[in-house]
């Protein structure tokens, strides 16, 4: 049997940079943070679509990643 990684909720599960979300940072530290910079952005279905299954709402995107290309 293969071990399962864990997974980082602080990385992009798109591309695995920081994500820099506001909100895991609180969580992690307990230090109050400002509003995330991803409240702000509308991430597309098709972009959503593309996190694994096992990181859905777990991780967050990254900036680059959520990016309109």
């Amino acid at each position: 049997m293969s071990a399962v990684p864990e997974l980082d909720p602080s990385r992009c599960p798109l591309c695995g940079q920081l994500n820099r979300c506001a909100m895991e940072v609180e969580r992690l530290t307990g230090e109050k943070q400002p509003p995330c910079w991803c409240t702000q952005v509308d991430f597309s279905t098709g972009l959503l679509a593309r996190v694994p299954a096992e990181a859905q709402r777990l991780a967050c995107i990254c900036p680059a990643c959520a990016r309109p290309r």
